[in-house]
């Protein structure tokens, strides 16, 4: 049985959509806080069973049978939470169940010395795996290129987009992580530890961002330079709270550092295809209907 966490989260969601057409359904299990959220796959023979990493008890049950779990990285920092002491209580609770392997969804960047604050939590999460006595795999993600088009936004909106400098990220979408991730369950063993960084075949910075999108969208959108510390007096001042905003200027920071400037062949061969570039990613927006 391979039990999925965050099954009804956007990464989540798209990796058991894929697994299931790679695996027979009945060795498909998902863990979810919201049971509701996942009566359509329950109707479609995927066990459901509620699981919620801020109550390590409700675990059990969820991993109950399991011969691998997919760890999705928590996002508990976000609300004041403690990532960290969430992963611990997954990673116990798939030991318990006799789990052979624990999958987690970590990040290109993943590193004790990061910049980008997320990255930290990625690698103490790649330590407590190491030390749990079960085979992993860490899936080193790209950054993802969601997350480009929402730092876009604003500037899509005023035609300037201001921030500190920044260096080459390797954009890569969710649903080709998504698949690969399935690709990983579905042959298990065919990683042990941190994978190679699983990107996109292009890394770009965001003044070239701009210039594809205006040139995509038809829109004006001009990269303007701003220090760091006048990007953080302007997120002070909307009152973004401290974690965000450092969050924020690590982004910027980090990649300017080329922490996310890797590209690997990795993904296009898991996917046998040619990885989803930003150029259509912009285009999707573009094409999509009002």
């Amino acid at each position: 049985m391979i039990v999925v966490t965050g099954a009804t989260g956007q990464l989540g969601s798209l990796i058991v959509e894929k697994l299931i057409t790679r695996v027979p359904v009945d060795r498909v299990a998902v863990s979810v806080r919201d049971l509701r959220k996942a009566q359509d796959l329950a109707a479609r023979g995927v066990r459901v069973r509620e699981g919620d990493f801020a109550e390590p008890t409700s675990l059990a049950h969820a991993f109950e049978g399991a011969s691998q779990v997919l760890i999705v990285s928590s996002n508990a920092a976000a609300t004041g939470g403690d990532p960290l002491a969430q992963h611990g209580s997954a990673i116990e609770a798939a030991r318990a169940a006799g789990a052979r392997r624990i999958v987690y969804t970590s990040h290109m960047g993943a590193s004790r010395t990061s910049a980008f604050p997320p990255m930290l939590d990625h690698a103490e999460t790649e330590r407590m795996l190491g030390e749990s006595g079960l085979a992993w795999t860490s899936l080193r993600n790209g950054f993802y290129a969601s997350s480009a088009m929402f730092l876009l936004e604003k500037g899509l909106r005023t035609g300037v987009f201001e921030a500190p400098p920044d260096g080459k990220v390797s954009w890569t979408t969710h649903a080709d992580l998504a698949e690969a991730a399935a690709v990983i369950l579905a042959n298990e063993g065919r990683f042990d530890g941190p994978t190679p960084p699983l990107t996109a075949s292009e890394a770009l910075d965001f003044g070239e961002l701009c210039e594809l999108a205006s040139s995509i969208l038809g829109r004006p959108l001009r990269r303007s330079l701003v220090s760091e510390e006048e990007m953080a007096a302007k997120l002070t001042a909307s009152q973004m709270p401290a974690r965000p905003l450092a969050i924020s200027l690590g982004l910027y920071r980090a990649s300017h550092h080329g922490e996310f400037a890797a590209v690997d062949p990795t993904l296009r061969t898991l996917l046998g295809r040619a990885p989803t570039s930003m150029r259509e990613v912009i285009a999707q927006q573009r094409d999509r209907p009002a």
